[in-house]
C-alpha cells in the first residue's frame, strides 16, 4: 500500500464552543482555516465532532478533545464523539492484540474511569474465511464487524451475524450500514424519509435498501435526517429531509429568501429506473420544490466530476471527487460550507479556497453545524 503523502487538516463553520477552527475567533468560521491545536506537531489522521466538542486522533495514537470538552488521552486506535457519549478505542491493558472499548461522559476529560469499557475482538479474517479478512470501518462500527456503539442505550449493539458489515454511520435517528458486498442497509426513525425504502415508517431491524440492490457502494454517510452513498463508479444518491436543501433538490425555503435553487436532479423510481426532472416544465413553470424525497435520487456534481467520499452535517452535505475537489451545499449559516458567507445552497458548490490554494482534498469529516477537511499539496 502506497504511503499516505503528508497533509494538513482545516475547519469552518460553528465555533461557538471554542473548537479548534482555525483561529477560533467568534461562532463563525466563514472560510477554511488551518486547525490549531495545542501539540502543534500533532499529526491528525482522524476526527469526530459533535455539535459542542471535537475529538482528533493522532497518528501516534493522542486523542485530544477541543470544545465544549476538553482533555486527552495516549494509547487510542479510534475516537467518536457525540453529546451525550465519547467512544474510544484502545490499546488493550492484556498481554493479547484485542483492543478495550471505552464509553466516557464527554466532561470527563477523560480523567478517572469510564462508565463502561469492553474488550473488543482483534481485526482479523473471519472464522468461515468470508471476507477476506476485510477490515471493518472507524466507530462506532467496532473492529469485530459484529457490533456498533450508540449514544443512546443499549449503548453496545449486536448485529445479525449475517450482515458483513464495512462501515456504519449514525444520523440523529437512523443507521446506515454498508456490507462487504457493497450493498446498503437502513433502520431507525423514518420521518423524514432518510431511510430510502419509500416511506417515512420506522424500520426495526436492519433492512436492505432495494432500490440501490445491484449497485455497488463503496461509502456511505448520515446526516441529521438524510443520507448519502458513493458508489465504487463514482455516483452519488441522496435521500431523505431537504429542508435546507442538503439533498441538492429545490428547497422551498431557500427560494423564500431568495437563495439558490437546484437546476435538475436525477431520481431513481420504484422499480430502480432512473427519471430525471427538469427545472422548469414545457410551459416554463417553476419546479416543483422537494420537502422529502423518500427514495435515493442520483446527483450529478458540476462537470460531470466522480466522487469518492462524502460526508453529512446536520443540514449539510459535503463531497470529495476523484480530483480532489471539495463540493458542498445545504444549510450555512455558520459557514459551514466553507464559501465564505453564511448563505445556504441547494446545488453543489465547490469551495474555491482549496482550488486557489493548489491543494488536492483528500478527506471530508462533518460535525453537525461545521466541516473538517485533510488537504494535501497538488502533485
Amino acid at each position: 500500500m502506497a504511503e499516505e503523502r503528508p497533509g494538513s487538516w482545516f475547519g469552518f463553520g460553528f465555533c461557538g464552543f471554542g473548537q479548534a477552527l482555525g483561529s477560533g475567533r467568534g461562532r463563525q468560521v466563514l472560510s477554511p482555516e488551518p486547525l490549531r491545536l495545542p501539540d502543534a506537531g500533532t499529526d491528525i489522521c482522524g476526527v469526530s465532532a459533535a455539535w459542542s466538542y471535537t475529538a482528533f486522533v493522532s497518528r501516534a495514537g493522542r486523542v485530544l478533545l477541543s470544545g465544549s470538552a476538553g482533555g486527552a488521552a495516549d494509547g487510542c486506535r479510534d475516537a467518536w464523539a457525540s453529546e451525550t457519549l465519547l467512544v474510544v478505542l484502545r490499546d488493550g491493558r492484556g498481554p493479547g492484540p484485542g483492543a478495550e472499548l471505552q464509553a466516557w461522559a464527554p466532561g470527563s476529560a477523560l480523567r478517572g474511569e469510564p462508565l463502561w469499557a469492553q474488550t473488543v475482538a482483534p481485526e482479523a479474517g473471519r472464522e468461515d474465511g468470508a471476507g477476506g479478512g476485510t477490515r471493518a470501518g472507524p466507530l462506532p462500527l467496532l473492529p469485530c464487524a459484529r457490533a456498533y456503539v450508540s449514544p443512546r442505550p443499549p449503548l453496545y449493539r449486536p448485529l445479525a451475524p449475517e450482515l458483513r458489515a464495512r462501515r456504519l454511520e449514525l444520523g440523529a435517528e437512523h443507521a446506515l450500514l454498508l456490507d462487504e458486498a457493497g450493498q446498503v442497509y437502513s433502520w431507525g426513525g423514518g420521518r423524514h424519509g432518510q431511510l430510502g425504502h419509500g416511506t417515512l415508517e420506522a424500520e426495526l431491524a436492519p433492512r436492505l435498501l432495494e432500490a440501490l440492490q445491484g449497485l455497488r457502494m463503496a461509502e456511505v454517510a448520515a446526516g441529521g435526517w438524510h443520507s448519502v452513498c458513493v458508489s465504487e463508479m463514482g455516483d452519488i444518491y441522496i435521500w431523505g429531509w431537504n429542508e435546507s436543501g442538503q439533498l441538492a433538490l429545490p428547497a422551498r425555503g431557500l427560494a423564500e429568501d431568495g437563495q439558490t435553487v437546484a437546476g435538475e436532479a436525477t431520481a431513481l423510481k420504484e422499480d430502480g429506473s432512473g427519471v430525471k426532472g427538469p427545472a422548469g416544465t414545457e410551459e416554463g413553470a417553476a419546479a416543483p420544490f422537494i420537502a422529502v424525497q423518500p427514495f435515493p435520487a442520483l446527483l450529478d456534481l458540476p462537470l460531470g466530476s466522480d466522487a469518492v467520499t462524502a460526508s453529512c452535517g446536520s443540514r449539510h452535505t459535503a463531497v470529495v471527487t476523484r480530483t480532489g475537489e471539495l463540493y458542498t451545499w445545504g444549510w450555512g449559516k455558520y459557514g459551514q460550507l466553507g464559501h465564505q458567507d453564511t448563505a445556504s445552497w441547494d446545488r453543489p458548490r465547490r469551495v474555491q479556497y482549496f482550488v486557489d490554494k493548489r491543494l488536492q482534498v483528500t478527506a471530508v469529516r462533518c460535525g453537525p453545524w461545521n466541516t473538517y477537511v485533510r488537504a494535501v499539496e497538488q502533485s
